[in-house]
């Protein structure tokens, strides 16, 4: 009878439970919701490529990024991304210094692409002979002057920068600077970033977006 009691109010009696946390506190060993959502936004997924021609799309794609990153530079005048004959404080003053110029080089090429259009054009014959004479005449003449320039052109430019720049190395400057003065200036690369007068592109470019 004891016995019974005893067991009864040992099951009736309520247990002591324990409060749980609460919620706004993280379980130890796991990261926070915050923490688990930044490491997600860090986390890009990275896929390998299904085929082999879905490999060659992503490397024409990488390719094609480069390609016009290194453009961007270019035309930014970035030291970094020119070839080496075009590095240096040097080389940068035979590109202005010749681009701040209107040289005879620079107009071989158009006089000679117009002269040959006009000895194809199909004029009268006295008109023809005319033609052809100052073809053949002015050829010469415009070749002429051209190698003067270019001479002209190498002697200056490697005699200013052997003043303006002493303790630089100044070999093939001027031939560097006569290449360039007989090319056509949209040609030239690096594009200039002067014009004839010494005024620098982008303060024109400046003045003329502000018209």
């Amino acid at each position: 009878m004891f016995r019974r009691r005893t067991q009864t109010s040992a099951e009736g009696s309520p247990v002591p439970v324990e409060d749980p946390k609460p919620q706004g506190t993280p379980r130890k060993g796991r990261p926070t919701p915050k923490r688990r959502e930044a490491e997600g936004r860090r986390r890009s997924p990275v896929t390998a490529p299904a085929n082999r021609k879905e490999a060659y799309r992503l490397a024409r794609e990488r390719e094609r990024a480069l390609r016009a990153k290194h453009r961007e530079a270019l035309l930014r005048g970035d030291e970094r991304a020119l070839p080496a004959r075009d590095r240096g404080p040097v080389r940068k003053f035979a590109r202005d210094w010749v681009d701040s110029r209107r040289l005879p080089g620079q107009y071989f090429l158009p006089v000679v692409f117009v002269i040959m259009l006009l000895s194809m054009v199909p004029f009268p014959i006295p008109v023809r002979s005319v033609v052809l004479l100052v073809y053949t005449l002015s050829l010469p003449v415009v070749m002429v002057l051209v190698l003067a320039s270019s001479f002209y052109v190498a002697a200056r430019v490697k005699k200013e920068a052997a003043e303006k720049f002493p303790g630089e190395n100044i070999k093939g400057v001027g031939f560097y600077a006569a290449m360039r003065s007989s090319q056509m200036r949209r040609l030239r690369f690096p594009k200039p970033t002067v014009l004839p007068g010494g005024i620098p592109v982008a303060l024109k470019d400046t003045a003329t977006a502000k018209k």
